[in-house]
């Protein structure tokens, strides 16, 4: 007698999928940033490799550690074997859509012994059994398809949030390289400072010695000279400690890495705002939330599908007998061949609340998934505004410096013409000084503000 006609094999191979298909949650975009007017759009520069954003920095150096961290940052490795995990596991999921065949195989040796008034008496047999099995279950309701959705998507979560961690790491990385950059010149800046106030410290007290300059005077111009001195300090260890970060990030000890003194040669690149839809597609923490929308998506389907019996056709044929040698002659052969039903009558809503609850985790997914690209929207807003204010900041803080500077070169002339006091070149020179500082932290914010938007645009703007 036939079990399934091929008109019903036909229908049970078909079946159907539960659950909604998948469908991404509507956002409402802006048309374009608020905080973009005066930006201009610049040419994609599509020589450039995908995902090099550093390029257009121009800086080797910065290239050469950016390059490392896809290599030997650790975190980064960490997500690469995530995401090789979740691929294998939805390349687990698909294989469990066709049919499992197994095979066993034993060898068995028994005996029992009997005691009678005259002797003992021992029997013994043997047993040798080979078999092949097969098994399928039948996707009727599509829990198996949507099981593979869900990992699918999930797989490509965690590709994304590589791709994520990546990009942070970049970044953090390009920001520290900047940051040390710009303290390399503050810290030079001070070393200037130092050897100009010891020669005024020097005149001073040989003025001093002959009784032209006051007690009040040498002690001012040795204060000057200590606090130059300690701020240099200060720099030092702070230089050391982002040596050390940038250390971390390309996946090395403190003690094996080192990045000596140099010049910032780096060129500032005038950075364009991208479209809402570009943001979309570079930005990998909006596509890692996307993919986790999808995955809860397809698990509320796996969870509906609970509400049905699952069907496994499964079949074995083998050989059993005693003596191996007339193993695999036609009367030792065993088969079977069956379909085998099994689901839940009752459990007292255990079913309906695991629907509930995935319906619930899609909900939360769609919520964080809106979010995450609202957030991403702020972030470009927020380094926008503060590029397009440092550009004046910057340009004004420059007169002020130049100003500062010509103010501190005419007191020393009059000083040294003996028509001022020290006192009033203390406080020109000092005033010089912070000037400076304070341009070289606004260009560091610049550096580092221009990196942060390229992070918050996914990595550039290019279209490749």
């Amino acid at each position: 007698m036939k079990i399934f006609t091929p008109v019903m094999l036909v229908l049970l191979l078909s079946g159907c999928t539960l659950g909604p298909d998948y469908q991404r949650p509507a956002i409402a975009m802006p048309v374009h940033y608020k905080e973009a007017k005066g930006w201009q759009q610049a040419t994609p520069l599509d020589e450039q490799q995908k995902g090099e954003w550093w390029a257009v920095y121009h800086d080797a150096t910065l290239s050469s550690l950016l390059s490392q961290v896809t290599i030997s940052n650790q975190n980064v490795a960490n997500y690469a074997a995530q995401y090789r995990q979740a691929q294998a596991l939805a390349s687990q999921s698909r294989a469990e859509l066709f049919p499992s065949l197994g095979y066993d195989g034993s060898v068995s040796r028994s005996g029992s012994y009997a005691t009678t008034t005259n002797s003992n008496q021992r029997t013994t047999s043997s047993s040798h059994q080979a078999e092949l099995s097969a098994s399928w279950e039948l996707d009727l309701w599509g829990k198996l398809r949507r099981t593979l959705e869900e990992n699918r998507a999930s797989a490509q979560a965690s590709a994304a949030e590589l791709a994520n961690i990546t990009l942070s790491a970049q970044s953090e990385l390009a920001q520290d390289y900047f940051q040390l950059r710009i303290m390399d010149q503050k810290i030079a800046l001070y070393q200037r400072s130092i050897a100009a106030y010891q020669r005024y410290l020097t005149v001073i007290e040989n003025k001093y010695q002959t009784g032209s300059e006051s007690r009040a005077t040498l002690a001012q111009a040795q204060m000057q000279l200590e606090s130059a001195r300690a701020s240099a300090q200060d720099y030092q260890w702070q230089r050391a400690q982002m040596e050390h970060a940038i250390a971390l990030l390309v996946g090395k000890a403190p003690a094996d890495f080192s990045l000596p003194v140099a010049k910032l040669e780096a060129t500032l690149p005038a950075i364009p705002a991208a479209l809402p839809t570009q943001l979309l597609q570079r930005r990998p923490d909006i596509a890692y939330a996307e993919r986790n929308v999808a995955a809860a998506n397809a698990a509320v389907g796996v969870a509906i599908a609970g509400y049905f019996p699952d069907l496994t056709l499964s079949a074995s044929g083998g050989v059993s007998s005693s003596s191996l040698h007339n193993l695999f002659s036609l009367p030792n052969r065993v088969w079977s061949l069956g379909p085998e039903l099994s689901g839940t009558l009752l459990d007292f809503g255990a079913t309906s609340a695991q629907v509930d609850q995935a319906r619930a985790s899609y909900d939360a997914s769609v919520a964080s998934y809106r979010q995450t690209v609202l957030e991403a929207l702020q972030e470009v807003e927020d380094e926008l505004v503060e590029l397009n204010t440092l550009q004046g900041e910057i340009a004004s803080q420059q007169r002020a410096t130049d100003a500062a500077q010509e103010s501190a070169r005419v007191t020393r002339n009059q000083y040294d013409a003996g028509m001022i006091d020290y006192l009033d070149v203390a406080t020109t020179e000092n005033s010089s000084l912070s000037e400076q500082q304070n341009l070289l932290s606004l260009q560091s914010t610049q550096w580092v503000s221009s990196v942060a938007l390229i992070a918050a645009l996914g990595g550039g703007w290019s279209h490749n």
